[in-house]
């Protein structure tokens, strides 16, 4: 099975072949190098997609927004297009990422004077067919699709919490601020789904660790209401929307349903509440929603061969079997992840993943 059918097929809850996989970073050197690939041509689209076809993730993306804008003193990092300021970080191993460094807005003064991004410039869907005309000339062993910036990541980020946080108390501002990001986020998915793009990816982290940005009745006012449109936008067109948001999100996680998104990552495991738990939410809502996520990249750094191979086992065993599920890690593959740790979550999937699924307890 091709990986755009085994993607698809599991989004609507049907069982593939095999469980897919996907990550939504990979910042790791040290494991692109134990694959054989290059870090210097792993960059592009070309030499990424290489690398993830041969360690079995099925689903890779290609960038349309959070393009630089205007690059810093001496080329060490830039400031985007959603005003966020970005600067390049080295890694021992030579990983190299790009950190937040705060935002580029003082004020709601200083976001007005800024140009706002254009879902029509032409290099963004040149992105995306770029990294479909890669796909296809491998043979469709993975499958890729756009991801984009949509509404509160890219805006608090763009202010900073603390100037985001004082702008959220004047209605007429922060409602202008969120119907740019929404209307420029709802045309440029237009536009990919109507060019053949069957998934859409979101970046839009709601929350941290200890609970949302802020407060639920915020996001219903102001986001919500845009995330619906996007989706209907997409369903429309037939495409589907992968929603990635880390963070305690268990005060909205109805509303993402009802919005009417498709699949959700990275269900992080790390937060500080206990019932914001991948298996209970897929009791509860396993069949509304696909699951992508989520074993911890701490875990993956710091724990036990043993313990690792056990979770991997787990997510396969309690999510995967009718379709539904799509294997990951809780966040990202980031530098201090270790090869052996990896290999022990890939194996798990190598072994196991394939349908019917059939994991002893």
């Amino acid at each position: 099975m091709k990986a755009p059918e085994r993607i698809l097929k599991t989004i609507e809850h049907e069982e593939p072949d095999r469980v897919p996989a996907f990550e939504s970073a990979f910042t790791n050197n040290t494991i692109i190098k134990h694959y054989g690939i290059d870090p210097r041509t792993s960059g592009g689209y070309k030499g990424s997609y290489e690398f993830f076809y041969k360690a079995g993730i099925d689903l890779v993306l290609s960038f349309v927004s959070l393009f630089p804008r205007k690059f810093l003193k001496g080329r060490k990092g830039f400031i985007d297009e959603y005003g966020r300021i970005m600067k390049f970080e080295l890694y021992e191993d030579g990983t190299q990422i790009m950190a937040y460094h705060g935002g580029h807005f003082k004020s709601f003064e200083d976001y007005e004077s800024w140009e706002q991004p254009d879902p029509n410039m032409k290099s963004r869907l040149a992105q995306f067919q770029s990294g479909r005309k890669i796909q296809k000339e491998m043979n469709d062993v993975v499958f890729s699709i756009p991801a984009t910036g949509s509404l509160m990541e890219c805006t608090w980020e763009g202010f900073g919490i603390e100037t985001f946080s004082r702008i959220l108390g004047h209605d007429k501002q922060i409602k202008r601020i969120f119907d740019d990001r929404g209307s420029f986020t709802l045309e440029l998915v237009k536009i990919l789904a109507e060019n053949d793009a069957q998934i859409v990816l979101l970046w839009d982290d709601y929350g941290f660790k200890n609970g949302l940005f802020m407060s639920p009745r915020l996001y219903r006012k102001y986001v919500f209401p845009w995330i619906k449109k996007i989706c209907d936008a997409a369903h429309k067109r037939d495409c589907k929307i992968l929603l990635h948001s880390d963070g305690d999100l268990m005060e909205i996680f109805e509303d993402i349903i009802k919005s009417g998104v498709d699949a959700l990552n990275p269900i992080e495991s790390t937060t500080a509440n206990p019932d914001y738990d991948i298996f209970k939410l897929n009791e509860k809502y396993g069949d509304k929603i696909t699951f992508v996520g989520n074993l911890s990249p701490i875990m993956l750094a710091m724990g036990e061969i043993s313990e690792i191979e056990d979770y991997a086992k787990k997510l396969i065993r309690e999510l995967a079997p009718g379709g539904g599920y799509i294997f990951s890690s809780g966040h990202s593959i980031n530098p201090a992840v270790t090869v052996d740790r990896f290999e022990a979550m890939q194996n798990i999937k190598r072994k196991y993943g394939t349908y019917p699924i059939n994991i002893p307890d």
